[in-house]
């Protein structure tokens, strides 16, 4: 089934569209774009515990998805295992599941929303646009960046949990204004 809407997915290639998928997929490249947003957010007082909660969940997630989940699992890419799809990208190196590109954004924009929800909306589409860039790529099967999303939104909320136990995080800095 996994390879079924691979195969659709390269129906839908068109000049424009894969450039924006190139340009989509580039901001998930090693996390780049959301290590930054999290360095800029700790830079304010107001959005420091925002800052602090996505960059200790992208070290969670690179750590439990990158180092162990992925070698682990082992599973080959999509483009292993049919080299007859030309490629838009770089051959990826490391194996397949969970995806990287798809737990990174949804740490990080996780754990934006559980602070604000109007940026962590925007963050979530980003990082769902990444996924399917994944995808579209042929880079990743649907079910890596499933589990890729839903690993990043569960370390992004136990994360915010244990900063929130700490005592690290006010209250009045939970979307409503504290009320759960």
């Amino acid at each position: 089934m996994d390879f079924s809407i691979l195969y659709q997915l390269q129906a839908l290639h068109d000049p424009l569209l894969d450039r924006l998928m190139v340009a989509l997929t580039f901001l998930g490249d090693k996390g780049w774009f959301w290590i930054l947003l999290g360095g800029a957010l700790l830079c304010c007082k107001k959005t420091r515990a925002w800052g602090a909660a996505v960059l200790l969940s992208l070290t969670v997630g690179f750590f439990l998805g990158n180092c162990l989940l992925k070698e682990l699992v082992g599973r080959s890419r999509p483009c292993w295992l049919d080299e007859t799809v030309r490629l838009l990208v770089a051959v990826p190196r490391d194996f397949s599941f969970p995806s990287g590109h798809t737990m990174a954004g949804f740490e990080a924009a996780v754990s934006i929303f559980l602070y604000d929800r109007r940026w962590g909306l925007a963050a979530l589409c980003l990082a769902a646009l990444i996924g399917f860039s994944r995808l579209y790529l042929f880079v990743h099967f649907p079910t890596d960046v499933l589990a890729g999303a839903l690993l990043g939104t569960g370390i992004a909320v136990a994360v915010h949990r244990a900063m929130m136990g700490r005592g690290r995080v006010r209250q009045g800095d939970l979307p409503g204004g504290g009320q759960t």
